[in-house]
């Protein structure tokens, strides 16, 4: 008898693939964004399919639901509550993001089966997002230790898939790549709040395709199977 898929489990398993392939998040904090689905296609002319906008955005949850109407990837960052989860969820929030480790969203994430990628530095902190059920660990500000650190990260927790977030730029993602991280997330380098406010769409695009190719070519081989420790 074959055991159903767990619906979270199975989304879980797309968004570590699909960072996999990508290797690159947008996150996007700004004022004011003109149009968020002409924002995500300008992102993904340049290369970069997956996109996060944050809830220090006003009214982000109308951002999500256009550009999710539209048929982008978009997932929402700096979720700290349940509310706020369930918010985006229902905006159409494809994955959520924190910056550290919050056990109800990780909560709301599982009841909703929408994959979380939980915020860590520590590997205690790390330990914890697994243990609630994290399709992924974000670590922030990655800058803090450099890319040196998800080599560190990647000895005791080396089927942990680790995304460097805060202070990554296009001279230094494809170390962090190369020491263990599974994907970056690129911020003002790429979509910066002034070009995002005046809608240059041309800007950003040329911002994301310069970004993408400053990494290596082939993404680096890992296991990212396990999205719970002692599985």
């Amino acid at each position: 008898m074959t055991t159903p898929a767990d619906p979270a489990d199975s989304a879980a398993t797309a968004l570590r693939a699909a960072l996999a392939a990508g290797r690159v998040i947008a996150v996007v904090r700004a004022p004011r964004i003109p149009d968020a689905a002409e924002l995500c296609a300008a992102l993904a002319a340049g290369g970069i399919d997956r996109v996060e906008l944050t809830f220090t955005t006003p009214e982000v949850t109308v951002h999500l639901r256009r550009a999710a109407d539209a048929g982008h990837r978009i997932g929402v960052g700096t979720v700290l509550t349940a509310d706020q989860a369930d918010r985006a969820v229902d905006a159409g929030a494809g994955f959520l993001v924190t910056p550290g480790c919050r056990p109800e969203v990780a909560a709301a994430a599982e009841r909703a089966a929408v994959p979380v990628v939980l915020g860590a530095l520590t590997p205690t902190e790390v330990a914890r997002a697994v243990d609630l059920g994290a399709a992924a660990v974000k670590i922030f500000p990655a800058r803090a230790f450099g890319p040196g650190y998800f080599a560190d990260l990647r000895g005791p927790y080396p089927d942990v898939p680790l995304v460097a977030s805060g202070g990554v730029s296009a001279a230094n993602a494809a170390a962090f790549l190369g020491h263990g991280a599974l994907a970056v997330c690129a911020g003002s380098e790429v979509v910066p709040p002034s070009a995002v406010a005046a809608a240059d769409w041309p800007d950003i695009t040329r911002r994301a395709r310069a970004f993408m190719a400053a990494l290596p070519a082939q993404a680096p081989q890992g296991s990212w199977g396990r999205s719970r420790s002692g599985e």
